[in-house]
């Protein structure tokens, strides 16, 4: 009696599309840019990048249009990170905040990214309710036996082994470096697949994240929009520097801004679109981002009028 196997579906392939590109970082780093819905994640996709990075301050700006300070829960999340991983087959990687809550929510915070298609998440060790890290100010965080707990608890909630657990520190700003990276070895030793220690810009940001990578096991991820001597390394330079996983978490929320507050500006000044025309998409250039020709070529197939 022979057996069939099946073949992986569509989620579970695009899991393991990341996990074998983490495999290679250490040649090429894998740059994420960050987005906060299914249009940019289709921009992304069709720009080539490899991975899209959903931004809890994203999020919380285009749901609620309130700044990151813990306002968004876990049903509002993942649903909106279910949309967004549905409409391009790159792997999607979120911020989970502090897991929502203890280590009993940790089972249901897992089990409902991984229900979404979601392909990672980050679990910081921030005390709730969270802020935003790259506000002002340092960030309170939980005992050091609590944060690797709870990253623990959230590799062990896993039904899908394929599902990446990143475990992240905010304590580098309260409580130095060291403490920071003795947190993300932890990390690594309970399952995490790769760790992400939030730093802020300054002078030395480069070689502090050397000094991470340098003794930890598994991929780091970098907050690119933290600044200072990030902001001049180019992606192919990434890599020497230790960073596995670059996310560009402001980039795309900073730029729509940017465009949107000049676009109507334009209009209440001027009284027409005149003027931002050339730089906005055309009608036919929306629409293709969307996939409406796809659509309509599935229309066509089964349309028996023709």
């Amino acid at each position: 009696m022979t057996t069939t196997s099946r073949a992986p579906g569509r989620v579970s392939r695009i899991r393991q599309a990341l996990q074998q590109r983490l495999a290679t970082v250490k040649q090429r780093a894998l740059v994420a840019p960050g987005i906060y819905d299914g249009y940019g994640a289709r921009l992304v996709a069709q720009a080539g990048f490899e991975a899209a990075y959903m931004t809890g301050n994203g999020v919380s700006a285009c749901l609620l249009g309130r700044p990151d300070v813990g306002l968004i829960d876990l049903t509002q999340i993942a649903n909106h990170a279910r949309n967004v991983a549905a409409c391009m087959d790159l792997p999607l990687i979120c911020d989970a905040d502090t897991g929502y809550g203890g280590i009993v929510a940790l089972q249901r915070t897992v089990a409902e990214f991984e229900a979404a298609g979601v392909a990672a998440i980050h679990i910081e060790d921030q005390c709730s309710p969270k802020r935003c890290a790259q506000l002002p100010g340092a960030r309170t965080v939980l005992p050091f036996d609590e944060a690797v707990a709870k990253i623990a608890a959230a590799v062990a909630a896993r039904n899908d082994p394929d599902f990446m657990v990143i475990g992240r520190t905010d304590s580098a700003a309260s409580m130095g470096l060291d403490e920071a990276i003795r947190r993300a070895q932890a990390f690594a030793q309970v399952g995490a697949g790769a760790v992400f220690v939030e730093l802020k810009g300054h002078a030395g940001i480069l070689a502090d994240i050397r000094r991470i990578a340098d003794v930890v096991p598994v991929p780091c991820v970098v907050n690119i929009d933290a600044g200072g001597a990030l902001a001049e390394v180019t992606s192919d330079q990434l890599h020497t520097h230790g960073i596995g996983v670059a996310i560009y978490p402001g980039m795309i929320r900073n730029a729509v801004g940017f465009a949107m507050r000049e676009a109507l500006g334009h209009l209440k000044h001027d009284g027409s679109t005149a003027q931002v025309r050339p730089r906005m998409l055309s009608s036919r250039e929306y629409t293709d981002v969307l996939g409406l020709p796809d659509v309509e070529a599935w229309e066509q197939r089964f349309d028996l009028k023709t």
